[in-house]
């Protein structure tokens, strides 16, 4: 990918690139590889998460390039870049997607196994691996790397990420469970295992707590917040202790890990292997 990785970043860096014909193919090449997973915004090298710039790079341009069509019918259309299109999908990819309203953009890709229920949206540059389950309402942002086995309840939000392309996306490795109403954002990485109760949120402000090893964990300058591998998370709340706060009795949310996965947990996910 070397050559495609060139092609991208010189013509990222033009300043009227919409008008090069040597753009559009390029671009086309990229997309077609990042929708088959060949190319990914982030991935796991020697234990550690490296973002991909040329990647976001490459998603940027698809929209420099596009330009707005109508697709569609009479009773129901929509307008968007053409870059970008719904992707349609066939028995050979072996990925269930269930009636309902659901919409994969061109640009992200989608495992055999994946299951997909109504309606929910995966956005260009997501990475979804095999076995995963997306339930009803839940959104996979751009950029965001999902891997296997992984099951996002309902109304789950995965952020996503474009700019800056420096920036981490939302990383969810494998057997993670998010649960309903959950929203994972900026950066946040899950680490493999772990279990986010319903209305969990996560954020590069939001301090974690471990009731458990009696520990702090927070987002760096370098480093977004991450969840230890095996972790289980619920909504908690903290007393806020100076100013008027304190006089009022103020609490502030935070997550709380109150214990970590053991076999109770694992009984309590076992029907997903029945659902897939």
């Amino acid at each position: 990918m070397q050559s495609l990785k060139s092609s991208i970043e010189r013509l990222a860096g033009l300043g009227e690139v919409e008008h090069n014909p040597e753009a559009r193919p390029a671009f086309l090449e990229f997309r077609d590889a990042l929708t088959q997973g060949k190319i990914r915004a982030a991935e796991k090298i020697d234990g550690r998460w490296i973002v991909n710039t040329w990647v976001k790079h490459g998603i940027l341009l698809g929209f420099r390039l596009g330009e707005l069509v109508e697709t569609g019918c009479a009773a129901l259309t929509f307008v968007d870049k053409d870059t970008f299109p719904a992707r349609q999908f066939s028995l050979a990819d072996r990925i269930r997607v269930v009636p309902g309203g659901s919409s994969v953009r061109l640009g992200a890709y989608v495992a055999p196994s994946v299951i997909c229920m109504p309606p929910m949206f995966i956005n260009v540059g997501a990475y979804v691996d095999e076995g995963t389950m997306i339930d009803s309402h839940a959104l996979v942002g751009s950029c965001a790397q999902v891997g296997k086995r992984v099951h996002l309840s309902a109304a789950a939000q995965i952020g996503g990420v474009l700019e800056p392309v420096n920036a981490a996306p939302v990383i969810i490795e494998d057997d993670v469970l998010i649960g309903g109403n959950c929203g994972v954002y900026e950066g946040t990485l899950v680490r493999a295992r772990a279990v986010l109760g319903a209305g969990t949120i996560l954020t590069r402000s939001t301090p974690l707590y471990d009731l458990v090893r009696d520990e702090v964990y927070r987002a760096t300058p370098e480093a977004p917040l991450e969840v230890p591998e095996g972790a289980v998370v619920v909504p908690g709340s903290r007393a806020v202790k100076k100013g008027a706060a304190a006089k009022l009795g103020i609490s502030l949310y935070t997550p709380v890990i109150v214990k970590y996965r053991d076999e109770k947990t694992n009984r309590g996910i076992e029907l997903e292997d029945w659902l897939r």
